[in-house]
């Protein structure tokens, strides 16, 4: 499936889907919310989906670990949140067929389906059938729809606001220093200390006498600065290995460093350019203070929304660690 299509169906199913036609069979429930419930088989299918998009992020195991276990702690409580916001949503009458008809329309164009049917086949190829899909993004949109209502249209940010938190965090908008830099590697592990000496000493003697430092890359390194000729790239401070930063601090344009020693081997650093730290103006940075104040009362807005959602309702826990049971 096609980049656009497996971004909606995320999206889609980042949703609880609580409301979702389902078989009238009996099974255990969760928790009640209001005059509605999450059934264990509800749970599970989160459980499963959160469980497979955390597996796809390829997080180191201790982090996958730590991610898992606040997924863990955190779902049941994201899910009943969910169905606080959707039923909300219906009791306000919200509507968002035109949207949702508009997005699909969207869909297949970027991916060139030139019928429902091309779409249909699309999504069931994803194991979810189009029913279900098409539900649970019917469902974001509607928790979007909510939010944006009820919470973010209230959101407004005075001027005073954008320049005050500007000129207390410089550090957020200062573009870090810039070099360019040529190396000269020589590996320490496939040599004797005796050759590896030798070979420094014969790379410094030829640039002191005035052999380019580009042809000596060249003639007598280790990839893979050898092909390149000596070309290392461009890198912003806290880019490189801190050893090799401290080496460049000390230099000019132009001027090239002593040896510098690493785990793997050793470097002949010249710095080819470097453009200083600067600070960039209000008017370049407005728009992102502009977003992050955005974001940050986003965020507590729709905290107080949802706790006092949560205060005027119905919500009894019946299993709170469904799958210990």
């Amino acid at each position: 499936m096609k980049k656009a299509i497996v971004a909606c169906l995320l999206i889609g199913l980042a949703g609880t889907g609580v409301l979702a036609a389902a078989p009238q069979v009996v099974e255990e429930i969760v928790a009640v919310v209001n005059d509605d419930i999450i059934t264990l088989s509800q749970y599970k299918q989160q459980f499963e989906i959160q469980s497979q998009q955390l597996k796809a992020a390829n997080l180191p195991k201790e982090e996958y670990d730590k991610q898992y276990k606040i997924m863990k702690t955190e779902l049941l409580n994201a899910m009943i949140t969910e169905l606080l916001i959707l039923q909300q949503a219906k009791e306000k009458n919200l509507n968002v067929s035109e949207e949702l008809k508009n997005n699909i329309a969207a869909i297949k164009k970027d991916n060139n389906f030139s019928s429902d049917d091309d779409l249909r086949r699309a999504i069931q190829q994803q194991g979810i059938s189009y029913e279900q899909w098409l539900k649970q993004y019917e469902e974001t949109l509607l928790k979007q729809l909510v939010m944006v209502t009820e919470v973010y249209r209230s959101i407004a940010l005075d001027e005073s606001e954008v320049v005050q938190y500007y000129k207390q965090h410089p550090q957020e908008f200062t573009v870090p220093a810039e070099f360019k830099l040529s190396a000269i590697y020589v590996d320490s592990a496939s040599r004797t200390p005796e050759a590896l000496e030798a070979l420094k000493a014969e790379i410094t003697g030829k640039i002191k006498g005035g052999t380019a430092f580009a042809d000596v890359a060249a003639a007598l390194s280790d990839p893979p600065f050898k092909d390149a000729k000596g070309d290392m790239g461009t890198f912003k401070k806290g880019e490189l290995e801190k050893t090799l930063e401290e080496a460049v601090d000390k230099l000019k344009a132009g001027e090239v460093s002593p040896w510098v020693g690493t785990k793997t081997g050793w470097y002949l650093l010249k710095l080819e350019n470097r453009k200083d730290a600067y600070l960039r103006t209000f008017d370049e940075a407005r728009s992102e203070v502009q977003e992050k104040l955005t974001g940050g009362k986003r965020q507590k807005k729709s905290e107080e929304y949802v706790a006092a959602l949560k205060e005027h309702s119905f919500i009894k826990i019946l299993k709170p660690n469904p799958l210990d049971y």
